[in-house]
């Protein structure tokens, strides 16, 4: 085999960059011919451009030719009109080497994850990767790191023509019982192929159980570093789908794919740790929660901008019939410890690892946002509740949809935005989001989003349905 010090670009001829050579080596050693560049878009598609193996060291090198208007584009494949992101104008998707994997479901392709960046190199000010390399300095400048993983459920079933000649609908592979290992048994070799698909691309698979939903299944995977865990995300979220559509099956990984049956979530779990040495920065033995006060500070960051920053951890229309109180998504602008009611709950630590492991779970996140703007928003939020020492209250140990309204307003247990309009406005409104996301990529998105919601206004449930899962 070729040795990585000497390689050049096949054909091409053309010197492998030192950064890029193990990348390169990896691919022709695997036999690949094409490697996709993955990114994700304002609307929280996951799009990509690919790469013959043979050109794979320019590639690296120069990234792949992009319009600028991409992130302009909405979840339906319209154009919004967006100052700068027209049919002038040129940006490059280029790969990070370091997160190359073979895709154990597609032989002889592999994939990287991508960021955008401007011809002379420097990030592009809409490129959604770069928003949360950016969050991550400003945890740096205050001496924290992340942990983050996301916790998707999905569903599994088959895409079948409606007889009455509506759009598609999805029936699911099963309507066994929450946890039933009948579930498991009626999905195994998906499941399987699933569980192994993700080891092999490194993403390390922690659990696995059938959900509530008929057809709903859940493959928690460990935490990472916060950019891994969203670039993690990105290729769970590729998974998934692509072994279902290769077996002949399909999966959807949106909010709410069936209308009358549990919806997916993708649930946020963040803990901080300190950049000197490591010491968790979440834990303290001494409080009844184990929460350190940083910990009570990013929840009061999380609850100050959770009307806003919910626009980006549930970017879509079809995200906002899940989140309805007592469906165990969370409603209302509440934390508390183990509530699977509350907006953020405390996550007990695990039994002899009382301190490493505590961390919060933010429950109103799914596989429809753009997982680079949700963790870039929730450390945006969590470090303005740092910085300023936010106080989020006394904790809400109740299902909040028990208690009175006077109960609620004694708690400050806000109602979450009722639709993806609601939220948009609260992010417009959000001053502290939006200078984070910049002029270039704020205005895009709220111009996205807001055409979604404009656009499903205009169609019924069976329509908003299919559209959601046939793209998430």
């Amino acid at each position: 085999m070729t040795s990585p010090d000497s390689l050049t670009s096949p054909e091409a001829d053309v010197p492998v960059p030192s950064y890029a050579r193990d990348a390169v080596a990896r691919a022709l050693a695997a036999d690949l011919e094409l490697v996709t560049f993955l990114y994700a878009d304002h609307g929280g598609v996951i799009r990509a451009k690919a790469a013959s193996t043979q050109f794979l060291a320019e590639r690296i090198e120069s990234g792949i030719g992009h319009t600028v208007a991409m992130m302009a584009m909405t979840m339906l494949d319209t154009l919004q009109p967006v100052e700068g992101m027209g049919p002038v104008g040129e940006v490059r998707i280029k790969p990070d080497p370091a997160t190359l994997v073979e895709l154990p479901y597609a032989p002889g392709a592999g994939a990287m994850l991508a960021d955008l960046i401007r011809p002379d190199g420097e990030p592009w000010e809409a490129c959604a990767r770069s928003f949360l390399k950016l969050a991550i300095d400003e945890l740096a400048v205050e001496g924290y790191a992340m942990s983050a993983a996301f916790e998707p459920e999905f569903t599994v079933g088959q895409r079948v023509a409606d007889p009455a000649g509506g759009p598609d609908r999805l029936v699911p592979a099963d309507d066994s019982l929450c946890y039933s290992v009948t579930g498991f048994h009626q999905n195994y070799d998906y499941v399987m192929e699933v569980v192994r698909a993700l080891n092999a691309q490194g993403l390390r698979v922690e659990h696995y159980y059938p959900e509530l939903g008929h057809g709903q299944q859940e493959i928690p995977i460990r935490h990472a570093g916060a950019l891994r865990a969203a670039d993690n995300h990105v290729l769970y979220r590729e998974t998934v789908r692509g072994v279902a559509i290769r077996r002949g099956q399909w999966a959807s990984l949106a909010p709410k794919p069936i209308p009358d049956q549990a919806g997916n979530g993708a649930h946020l779990h963040a803990s901080l740790s300190l950049l000197a040495d490591g010491t968790p920065a979440f834990a303290d033995a001494a409080d009844s929660c184990g929460l350190s006060a940083t910990g009570y500070h990013f929840i009061g960051g999380l609850l100050a901008h959770l009307p806003g920053l919910l626009a980006l951890t549930c970017g879509s229309v079809n995200s906002y019939r899940r989140l309805q109180p007592q469906f165990w998504s969370s409603a209302y602008t509440v934390y508390g410890m183990d509530n699977r009611e509350a907006a953020v709950r405390i996550c007990s630590p695990l039994r002899g690892d009382a301190t490493s492991s505590v961390n919060l779970e933010l429950k109103p996140s799914d596989s429809s946002a753009n997982p680079y703007l949700a963790l870039g928003g929730v450390i945006h939020a969590g470090l303005d509740g740092i910085r300023r020492r936010l106080d989020p209250g006394e904790a809400v140990n109740v299902d909040p949809a028990t208690m009175t309204q006077v109960q609620r307003e004694a708690a400050g247990a806000r109602r979450l935005p009722l639709t993806l309009t609601e939220a948009l406005d609260a992010l417009a409104a959000d001053e502290l989001l939006v200078d984070a996301l910049g002029p270039l990529r704020s205005t895009a998105y709220l111009a996205v989003k807001r055409a979604e919601a404009a656009a499903f206004a205009e169609h019924d449930t069976a329509w908003e349905c299919f559209q959601h899962f046939l793209r998430f």
